[in-house]
């Protein structure tokens, strides 16, 4: 089972008041939502460098990353899961990855189908911001543990962005981790984590302090009432109770 998939799920319960004789510290250690450590491609020194920065995952964003290679960068994050971004996954490299230790595996919409029956490892489907509607709510049928949603072009965080963002939040019931361009201020997190957001991953080459801080804005969100995903209903058209009043005086006549 997949450890980032593990911790996806315990968010949802987060919410919930912990009972029994450790309780209080319990509801401490919760964590509203997920730091990802994106890395630029297979470097062992900086998987060094990210088992002292309290991230809960790490995520190779180099799609050419070779199975030995991949290896070693398990070996080297310990205890913190590693997952890879592929795109076009065929069933052959979704078993190497698997054989590699990759916890978790993030792939794109051109992947074939036999991707999604993998096992042993997490299954994320990454989609673009301007993926029409009807396709993002198809996706709950999908045999994927969550989405990530590509970054915007833009280094900050825009209104248009968030409210996509809230609007995959409504039409999905999977997890959502958003991939950022560069990093984020604590007021932008704030904002991704109201929209729904349960993760996030923030780009290669960052220093661990910036690590930190991003640690402490998270474990200082409020708390969050559970998710309503994949609930909105179809709104059809109205035109008013002019164009309703008129049929009815149509069927009397």
């Amino acid at each position: 089972m997949s450890k980032f998939v593990d911790k996806l799920h315990n968010l949802s319960k987060s919410s919930a008041s912990p009972i029994g004789f450790h309780a209080a510290a319990s509801k401490l250690k919760s964590s509203p939502m997920l730091l990802v450590a994106g890395l630029a491609g297979v470097d062992v020194k900086e998987a060094d460098a990210l088992t002292d920065s309290n991230v809960d995952a790490g995520l190779i964003l180099n799609q050419n990353s070779k199975v030995e290679s991949l290896k070693e960068m398990v070996k080297a994050m310990g205890d913190i899961p590693l997952g890879v971004v592929t795109k076009g996954m065929s069933k052959k490299r979704a078993a190497e990855l698997v054989d590699s230790g990759c916890d978790f595996v993030v792939f794109d919409m051109k992947a074939s189908v036999a991707a999604l029956r993998g096992e042993g490892a997490g299954k994320f489907l990454v989609i673009e911001p301007s993926l029409d509607q009807g396709l993002v709510r198809a996706i709950n049928a999908l045999e994927v543990d969550g989405v990530f949603i590509n970054r915007g072009r833009e280094s900050f965080i825009t209104v248009e962005y968030l409210l996509i963002c809230r609007r995959f939040s409504e039409l999905l019931d999977k997890p959502l981790v958003v991939t950022l361009p560069s990093l984020i201020t604590s007021a932008e997190l704030g904002n991704l984590w109201e929209a729904g957001m349960d993760g996030i991953v923030i780009p290669p080459a960052q220093p661990v302090e910036a690590f930190t801080e991003l640690r402490k804005v998270i474990d200082n969100l409020p708390k969050r009432a559970k998710h309503r995903r994949g609930k909105v209903g179809v709104v059809l058209p109205h035109y008013g109770g002019d164009i309703a009043a008129e049929e009815e005086e149509e069927e009397e006549i």
